[in-house]
């Protein structure tokens, strides 16, 4: 194979590559993209935290997880986003952090921050202090 084959046949291996890092497949063969976890709830907006060790508490109503239509083409059923229940956690107000799923055991934490910057009740549950 000449020099030019080999450049070309590289340039082609790193480009699917490339789009294959930013679309990923979920479990039922779709497509799905790279959007932020959100949850909407009484006029906030909670973001995923990873790593936080929390109880869950008692159910609290209802919060939407707004629609992800980063790879195009979304369907407009979609289009208000998802209804999800939301639960206290332990030992935190609702203002600064739920935990969002269809039972306590499946539960994600959540909290409501902008920037990069937790709030200190977040923060004491990913220090572990």
């Amino acid at each position: 194979m000449s020099w030019v084959g080999r450049s070309t046949a590289l340039v082609a291996a790193v480009m699917v590559s490339a789009v294959a890092c930013t679309a990923g497949s979920s479990s039922d063969g779709e497509e799905s993209g790279s959007c932020e976890y959100r949850i909407l709830y009484q006029d906030r907006t909670y973001r995923d935290v990873a790593n936080v060790e929390f109880t869950v508490g008692e159910k609290l109503g209802k919060a939407t997880k707004p629609p992800c239509d980063d790879t195009g083409g979304q369907d407009v059923s979609e289009a208000s986003g998802t209804t999800e229940t939301v639960y206290e956690v332990d030992g935190i107000s609702p203002k600064v952090a739920i935990a969002v799923g269809d039972t306590p055991g499946e539960a994600k934490f959540v909290a409501a921050y902008s920037g990069t910057k937790l709030p200190p009740e977040v923060k004491k549950l990913t220090d572990g202090s």
